[in-house]
């Protein structure tokens, strides 16, 4: 709110102003700031002396002087050059690099060894191992056999289906993953007692900062979609500024907001989509969208990745926005633009390490949904808390093979979770979900768009506009409904 509108506002509420306190006005306080000063106005009438203090008493209470930072930890910078079998070959092997670096942390494995390795051991030897699964079936007799391949070797690996404490380890089992195996050494095959996934370490830290700030997290806007909720998105913006609805104080004083892909609907991403455009120019939807962003106070800082509908690659990692089609965007100057996956530093100040936030539109979600029975069977596309969780153990965001597109950097992996995140934040499903895992938060973001024809052909059923905001001082989660024109807790 301007100046001339906060004045207005404060006379139309009966209360006299002494001719000094009308230059003293600042602008862009918003309603929370007016309802703050109605309360503490003494006799209806407002003297420069009375002005000071009660300004005074809101900027401790609502106002933070600090610039908070946001770090890019890790971005990814695309490596341009002719892609060769020897790129996959390259990329493969380092993703085994790097997540046997993790394994070989756990004390089961330990005494590991390669495959190669095996010939010097005897029959009835117990054995540690770390593979990639190249296949995995399951017998007529209901044993389930892997075979697991190294650098050096490959070699089958019996999980007998007496072992009832491998039953849902096995279920959970995806093509292309890397993990650990403990067991007894037969002919030329393993026999299994005991499965390691990379996961995350029990002794993982639940962070907590000393400021009570908060940070909240949407994704899948769909701007230029004709079914974008477009009332209810510019209702969640005035929130922010503190204009519009309940929980004023969170809005206050919430300084981080991330967007998790799919800024826009983009142009030609399924067949007939043409006929869901609202806006068919896809610099135009770009433009739309940042418009609705600039509103957005300047204090909060938006973090977005893209998505399999904004104007890039599909294949992961995805870059940064192109500037040519999104300069508006880029002249943001509280918007940090990140590739799709990136890992995010907030809040790193006064000697705290900040929060580790990784960003992952959720492409591959689809595919695990239904490729591990024990997902599908509770809900599949409807369950991304198990996805996330099941992406975790793998300490990978799209282990199997044809699980998503992608680019086979001949550097390193850019989708394995190597440093683990305080907040794993992702999209692409349309449903809010909030979960926690080993003191991982876990938020799958809801959408901005009622469902459409291409939505219901793949079973996709929205859960719009709702927004999970987490208070950074004691990880405690609101989910805020912008639904039916109203800010409701859910």
């Amino acid at each position: 709110m301007i100046r001339e509108e906060i004045i207005k506002e404060i006379v139309e509420k009966g209360i006299l102003l002494d001719s000094e306190v009308i230059d003293l006005v600042p602008d862009n306080l918003g309603s929370i700031f007016l309802d703050f000063l109605c309360e503490r106005v003494n006799n209806k009438f407002l003297s420069k002396n009375d002005f000071h203090y009660i300004l005074n008493e809101y900027n401790k209470r609502f106002v933070f002087n600090t610039d908070f930072n946001v770090e890019l930890v890790h971005i990814y910078n695309d490596n341009f050059k002719k892609k060769e079998v020897q790129d996959f070959v390259k990329y493969f092997r380092n993703r085994y690099e790097s997540i046997k670096n993790i394994l070989i942390k756990r004390i089961e494995l330990q005494s590991v060894i390669s495959v190669i390795r095996l010939r010097d051991k005897r029959e009835g030897d117990r054995v540690s191992l770390i593979g990639l699964v190249l296949e995995k079936s399951i017998t007529k007799s209901g044993n389930c056999i892997l075979r697991l391949e190294d650098t050096t070797g490959i070699i089958d690996v019996l999980i007998g289906k007496n072992k009832e404490n491998l039953v849902e380890i096995v279920d959970e089992i995806v093509l292309d993953e890397i993990l650990g195996v403990v067991g007894v050494l037969g002919k030329n095959i393993v026999f299994c007692n005991e499965i390691i996934f990379p996961d995350i370490p029990l002794n993982k830290e639940l962070k907590r900062c000393d400021d009570e700030i908060y940070a909240a997290f949407i994704g899948d806007i769909h701007y230029g979609l004709n079914q974008f909720l477009e009332e209810e998105f510019s209702n969640f913006i005035d929130w922010i500024n503190s204009d519009y609805g309940e929980q004023k104080e969170i809005a206050s004083r919430l300084r981080y907001l991330f967007i998790v892909g799919d800024l826009v609907e983009g142009i030609g991403v399924y067949p007939g989509q043409e006929d869901d455009l609202k806006i068919k120019d896809i610099v135009k939807q770009y433009e739309g969208i940042s418009l609705l962003l600039s509103r957005i106070n300047s204090n909060v800082k938006i973090i977005i990745c893209g998505g399999n509908h904004d104007a890039m690659r599909i294949a992961e990692p995805q870059p940064l926005f192109d500037k040519k089609i999104c300069e508006c965007l880029y002249k943001l100057d509280n918007v940090y633009l990140v590739t799709n996956p990136s890992l995010v530093n907030i809040h790193k100040i006064n000697g705290f390490l900040g929060f580790d936030v990784l960003i992952y539109h959720g492409y591959s979600f689809i595919y695990y949904s239904d490729a591990v029975n024990s997902i599908r069977m509770k809900g599949g596309q409807e369950r991304s808390d198990l996805v996330m969780r099941l992406l975790l153990k793998k300490r990978h965001l799209a282990p199997a093979h044809g699980s998503n597109l992608y680019i086979p950097d001949n550097r390193y992996d850019p989708l394995v979770i190597d440093k683990i995140p305080d907040f794993f934040i992702s999209g692409h499903i349309h449903r809010i979900m909030v979960d926690n895992y080993k003191n991982v938060s876990l938020f799958n973001c809801s959408c901005w768009t009622t469902q459409t024809k291409d939505m219901e052909k793949r079973g996709i059923v929205p859960h719009p506009a709702k927004v999970p905001v987490v208070n950074l001082k004691t990880r405690d989660v609101r989910i805020i409904n912008f639904l039916d024109s109203g800010v409701k807790n859910v």
